[in-house]
């Protein structure tokens, strides 16, 4: 999401406070308590005032100082005055002197957080309970560059690849010069805590997990200018007991992200789109060697199943269609509650939520697919065939190098027996090339191996040392430009494959879910029950006459751009499930 500056409104409802030392002139002593700040605001805002405050305690000198004092341009001429008489704050306006009760200043004229979130799904979930529990403690959500400038701009970041990295250093720098405040959240500042806080000064505050339940609070210290030490990163995997079984009820005391559900509704929509992610549970137990999502996600957990149906039902209400079922590892589900048939017989209970026409489970590792999950994807009544399977690669060899189970015939095998059941399901996947000791012949035999698969959607990614990571100490690394030349020849192949794949479904029915209409600028468009949200490709309407966002419409696919397809509607429907 780009993010650009917002003029700054005027008005009796906007607060622009300018925080910067003072001399020992404009600080004054009021009765036996400690000097105040004396803090210049706008003559339509209210004066933030702490009594044992001084210019370094709320972060008013050095560079925060120099930024802020740059980056405003409107005139002060309001300050703090004191009441002789009562020995308390005051503030002078139209209507009179209002007296402050000492040590309770009010709160800002205005509390405005805007909310940009990066990487997966998964983030998706925590920003909108973030901003579900900012929106219930009074704050108001906002966009980033919207007409409401936000007095705190929140990034909920991605740390998971170095691409994903810099992404997010690049929003917070382009948060930080609208002049808001900035706050970084999530995995990369789960990962990093104070060094990404000590490396990157232009954020106000880095806030780990644990940060979360008190989220209020800490925005609240940010906006009055308080300095907030940011958190000494952790293995979060040590938080929660070795044994699976153990964690449901250990998990209580450790803040897992997306998992704060009842008896109060912590959750906030972000947007109005028929789609939304549903967490069914958060961090992972395997140890591949390359990442380190679980070093700062944390052991497995799943959540409870009436909890995940009450969400669901939450969603419904709120104009979701379909759920987007995300979690680090959707085939441990229920592991941990001691059935490991949990999620096959979930599916089923949340397709049957009044409202909901379309679920859709996300991320299975192929190791644990198991014949009854396939069955309950594949055959379920309102659950999108749809298999998101994580195989990485093929080669056997390099499969056991990343400490992974599986190989090129294995995985065709898997494959084979979900087309058994279920011909047109959708099947994608991501793959890693140039892993360490990778070897033209282990390139060939990927190259194969997704040549016979036939998926619809391939993700490529050429290998980087992760911190952390067992891969990053490996002594057979593939050179930099090597690992990039096979990333060009694996993608040049998977985008002819799955081209390919798109127009063998010229002729199929479909049915959309319509999701943007059209415009100046795009198509209208939707996703049919073989396409994910976001990653995967979409269907464009050649006539979108009277369609409009949420619709389901049963379309004939008439041809395919790359793995988008053209599709012609037969019906539409507005209200339920079609068949």
């Amino acid at each position: 999401m780009r993010i650009r500056a917002a003029p700054c409104r005027r008005g009796g409802d906007r607060l622009s406070v300018v925080r910067r030392p003072l001399g020992r002139e404009r600080i004054r002593e009021i009765g036996n308590h400690p000097a105040p700040v004396a803090v210049e605001v706008e003559a339509s805002g209210i004066a933030l005032f702490s009594p044992a405050a001084t210019p370094e305690s709320v972060g008013l000198s050095g560079r925060n100082d120099e930024r802020h004092a740059a980056r405003s341009a409107e005139p002060l001429h309001q300050r703090v005055k004191t009441d002789q008489g009562h020995q308390c704050p005051v503030r002078s306006s139209a209507a009179g002197v209002h007296r402050y009760p000492w040590g309770v200043p009010p709160p800002p004229a205005t509390r405005r957080v805007a909310m940009v979130t990066l990487g997966c799904s998964r983030n998706e979930v925590d920003s909108e309970e973030l901003a579900g529990r900012l929106s219930s403690d009074g704050w108001d959500l906002v966009e980033p560059d919207g007409p409401e400038q936000p007095d705190v701009i929140m990034v909920n970041t991605c740390g998971f690849i170095e691409s994903a990295k810099k992404d997010s250093v690049d929003t917070l720098l382009a948060a930080s010069d609208t002049g808001a405040k900035v706050v970084a959240v999530g995995c990369m500042a789960e990962r990093y805590g104070v060094e990404l806080a000590d490396q990157l000064p232009e954020a106000d505050a880095v806030l780990g997990f644990d940060h979360y339940p008190a989220v209020t609070d800490r925005l609240d210290d940010v906006l009055a200018g308080r300095t907030l030490a940011s958190h000494t990163p952790t293995d979060r995997r040590l938080l929660l007991p070795i044994s699976p079984v153990e964690r449901p009820a250990a998990s209580d005391e450790v803040t897992v992200p997306g998992h704060a559900w009842g008896p109060k509704v912590l959750r906030r929509r972000l947007d109005d789109s028929p789609v939304a992610p549903l967490k069914l549970a958060s961090g992972c137990d395997r140890r591949c060697t390359f990442c380190a999502i679980p070093s700062f996600r944390g052991a497995f957990v799943s959540r409870q199943a009436p909890e995940i149906l009450a969400e669901a039902a939450w969603l419904a209400e709120h104009g979701v269609r379909e759920l987007f079922l995300v979690s680090e590892n959707s085939t441990s589900y229920g592991k941990d509650l001691g059935d490991l048939r949990a999620l096959e017989k979930l599916i089923p209970q949340l397709a049957a939520v009044p409202g909901v026409d379309r679920v859709r489970v996300s991320y299975l590792q192929p190791a644990e697919t198991r014949p009854g999950l396939i069955s309950a994807i594949a055959s379920t009544p309102g659950v999108a065939p749809y298999f998101d399977l994580s195989f990485q690669h093929s080669s056997e060899s390099v499969l056991r190098r990343m400490r992974r189970f599986g190989s090129t015939s294995s995985f065709l095998t898997l494959i084979d027996q979900i087309r058994q059941q279920a011909p047109q399901a959708g099947l994608r996947s991501n793959v890693i090339v140039g892993f360490p000791g990778e070897t033209e012949e282990d390139v060939a035999e990927l190259e194969d191996f997704l040549t016979r698969a036939r998926l619809d959607v391939v993700g490529v990614f050429g290998y980087s040392d992760e911190d952390g990571t067992e891969a990053a100490d490996f002594d057979d690394k593939i050179d930099a430009d090597v690992v990039a030349e096979r990333v060009a020849r694996v993608s040049s192949l998977v985008e002819e494959l799955t081209a390919q794949r798109a127009e063998e479904r010229i002729g199929e029915e479909v049915i959309v879910l319509v999701e943007r209409t059209e415009t100046e600028d795009e198509d209208c468009a939707g996703r049919a029950a073989h396409q994910g949200p976001e990653v995967d490709g979409e269907c464009v309407f050649s006539d979108p006459t009277g369609l409009k966002v949420g619709d389901l419409v049963r379309a004939r696919v008439i041809g395919s751009e790359g793995v988008d397809l053209i599709v012609e509607p037969l019906s539409a429907d507005s209200g339920g499930r079609q068949p």
